[in-house]
């Protein structure tokens, strides 16, 4: 998910994609632990959007515009 669409949504929709976002990679654990899991590459994915959610927030509450010049 790309960080200019991630910045249009409010606080209360980065936290529901967050709570998704951790359900889908906990699926992708069982799947793993159950040798069912072929596209290992979401991991990494999943993981990159929390983090960006993650930073957007924190910017947010910081103040900070986010945006580089």
């Amino acid at each position: 998910m790309k960080t200019s669409e991630l910045r249009e949504k409010s606080p209360e929709q980065l936290v529901e994609l967050e709570g998704k976002l951790r359900d889908q990679l906990i699926r992708l654990s069982v799947l793993k632990a159950t040798q069912r899991s072929t596209n290992t590459a979401k991991f990494s994915d999943i993981r990159r959007d929390i983090a960006r959610i993650k930073t957007i927030a924190h910017e947010r509450k910081a103040g900070v515009d986010g945006k580089q010049a």
